[in-house]
């Protein structure tokens, strides 16, 4: 938390902001915003949850990490999302952008220091948004506020997949890939066809054959 810490001595806090689902084939993609309220003196139990890239972290740690961020006193946290209809007619990087403008909005209203720096894992920073920001290549291996929240959009879109999208449309098994392109899942859209969470746009070259 080097990062936050030297923030707080400058009376700003952090803002981390990740998403999941960017590259799957079907359902939404997801962002999550986390800050830490400002001065939290006692971080021993969040540094040892084990916070981490969500890609590093096991399913079962992560649904742990998650429920203990989630619950905790001194975080705020949200989650934008935006479905699969409107990444086929905004693409993908827009729709990525807006579900993260959607988390930060939500956290910024819960928030009592007007002060704050939105760290932003990756290349790009968040459109129409009038507080400071900050992109961070890997940041979810360097920022603490990026790890969780990358832990808290995996999960919350893990769970989409698994308790929404696979009860409604079965035959796809969104419930073992979580729409990601595996050699099931192209299986199963060969068998079937594309169902409604399927983001069209992403099998444009397919179709077009």
């Amino acid at each position: 938390m080097a990062y936050e810490l030297t923030l707080w001595h400058k009376g700003c806090s952090v803002i981390g902001v990740d998403e999941a689902g960017r590259g799957p084939l079907a359902g939404p993609v997801v962002a999550a915003a986390f800050v830490l309220h400002q001065g939290t003196k006692d971080l021993t139990d969040l540094l040892a949850l084990g916070v981490a890239d969500s890609k590093k972290v096991t399913p079962k740690k992560r649904e742990a990490i998650y429920t203990a961020l989630t619950h905790h006193a001194a975080v705020h946290w949200a989650v934008g999302m935006v479905d699969e209809q409107t990444i086929d007619r905004i693409n993908i990087l827009e729709a990525t952008l807006l579900a993260m403008r959607h988390a930060v909005t939500d956290v910024l209203r819960r928030q009592k220091n007007t002060q704050c720096m939105v760290c932003v894992d990756g290349r790009e920073i968040i459109p129409d948004l009038m507080v400071d920001q900050k992109a961070v290549i890997d940041g979810d291996a360097k920022i603490f506020s990026i790890a969780a929240a990358s832990i808290i959009a995996k999960v919350t879109r893990d769970r989409i997949m698994t308790e929404e999208y696979a009860q409604k449309y079965p035959a796809y098994g969104f419930e073992q890939h979580k729409g990601y392109g595996t050699k099931a899942h192209f299986a199963r859209v060969a068998e079937h066809g594309l169902s409604p969470a399927h983001r069209v746009t992403f099998f444009k070259k397919s179709l077009d054959r």
